[in-house]
């Protein structure tokens, strides 16, 4: 500050003197003897007069008499002098001093009307009151701050942390106080600094999962969660921690998950506290949201038809499986596209085996086994993870049945490809 103020005084000073110096500047005076101008007077009449003489003696002709007088005349006229000398040069000190003090004058307006006098005032202010701030917001001494006061003590903090470096205390305050102006980049930019200088500073991860939780997109929510759940491991009834857990599975839709968190912040709460109101209404919405999606889960199963094949194996190929062979179920028209229409896959399987086929099996949308007539099931120990026949692997198949007809099937491994 007194830098800058110096530098303020200095500029003015150097613009100062490029307006006072050349008014105090003395002019240059001109001294001329009185009798000069007679005696070159003089001097030119002499002159004349040999002149005449050189003529008339015929030393030089009347052409030459002629210009020698037209250049003493010249000479005289460029010798004459005035015969008053300048002696005044007038008061240029009270120019200086007007000048002086219309610069002042202008730079005093330019200042007043384009500086940011404002601004430091301001921010001397919140360096004075940044225990005041501190208390009233951390220790919740006296008034709650507001937005300005928010803003001032942001602005203290960040001077007092690049005047005495990086102090995890100070980065949170900064994180918690731009959180609460929603500057949720201030926000993530100081919890950041916190936790690389303290990775198990567990108020700032709940705190920077609640900014990841503001800006709301998938991959912020992912990350929440694994803060949260590194909190939890550490602090088990964290209440901070398991109400964001909660909002984060309700956001997410993962309604089982919501409900027990909601629940476990409903048994540490008192009844008379405001929130247990709206935490239980959470829930009886969670219960709701579960019993129609559990309906509906019903009605969908119900409504589609399913096949049930049972797959067993010939004796005489048992010993002949490939190890870590996986185990392909699946449905085809029997005349069309050889694109399977239900697919299950299974790499942990043992003989005789029961699995369903239905249009949740189907490889791509629109090609399912509802839009069938006439298919043909068939079953294959792959020695791969593909589903295209290869030598050396097992298969069997059913005969050609029709899909709206039929709801179980029993299938027998009988064949090797050869």
């Amino acid at each position: 500050m007194i830098l800058m103020w110096a530098s303020f005084a200095l500029l003015t000073l150097i613009a100062l003197l490029f307006i006072i110096v050349p008014f105090l500047k003395k002019e240059r005076i001109v001294t001329i003897t009185h009798n000069a101008n007679a005696e070159l007077i003089s001097i030119y009449e002499q002159r004349l007069v040999e002149l005449q003489t050189d003529l008339d003696n015929q030393r030089i002709d009347s052409q030459n008499h002629s210009e020698a007088i037209i250049e003493l005349k010249r000479r005289l006229l460029n010798e004459l002098s005035p015969e008053k000398s300048l002696h005044s040069r007038g008061d240029n000190r009270i120019l200086a001093l007007t000048g002086a003090a219309f610069l002042i004058a202008l730079a005093g307006i330019f200042y007043t009307m384009t500086g940011s006098q404002h601004q430091i005032a301001a921010w001397h202010d919140a360096m004075d009151n940044l225990a005041d701030y501190g208390q009233r917001a951390v220790m919740q001494k006296g008034e709650p701050l507001t937005k300005n006061e928010l803003q001032a003590f942001a602005l203290a903090l960040r001077t007092k942390l690049s005047q005495s470096g990086d102090d995890e205390v100070a980065w949170m305050l900064l994180g918690r106080v731009a959180l609460m102006l929603n500057e949720l980049d201030m926000a993530k930019q100081s919890f950041d600094k916190a936790l690389l200088m303290n990775p198990d500073n567990m108020q700032a991860l709940v705190s920077y999962s609640q900014v990841l939780l503001l800006e709301g997109n998938e991959q912020d929510m992912t990350r929440a969660a694994g803060m949260l759940s590194k909190v939890l491991q550490a602090q088990p009834d964290n209440l901070d921690a398991i109400s964001l857990l909660a909002l984060i599975a309700y956001e997410r839709k993962d309604w089982l998950q919501a409900k027990a968190a909601f629940e476990v912040l409903l048994t540490s709460m008192n009844e008379s506290d405001t929130r247990y109101a709206m935490i239980s209404e959470r829930i009886s919405e969670i219960n709701q949201q579960m019993a129609q999606h559990s309906e509906a889960n019903n009605t969908e199963h119900s409504s589609t038809q399913r096949i049930q094949v049972t797959v067993n194996i010939d004796d005489q190929f048992v010993e002949k499986q490939p190890e870590n062979g996986i185990l392909f179920v699946f449905a085809k028209a029997a005349e069309g596209s050889p694109m399977p229409l239900a697919v299950v896959k299974l790499t942990d399987y043992s003989f005789p085996i029961t699995v369903e086929l239905s249009d949740a099996n189907a490889m791509m949308a629109g090609l399912n086994l509802s839009s069938a007539g006439d298919i043909v099931i068939s079953a294959r120990i792959s020695n791969d993870d593909s589903v295209m026949p290869s030598t050396g692997e097992l298969e069997g198949h059913s005969q050609v049945i029709t899909f709206k007809d039929v709801r179980q099937v029993q299938l027998n491994i009988d064949t090797l490809i050869p």
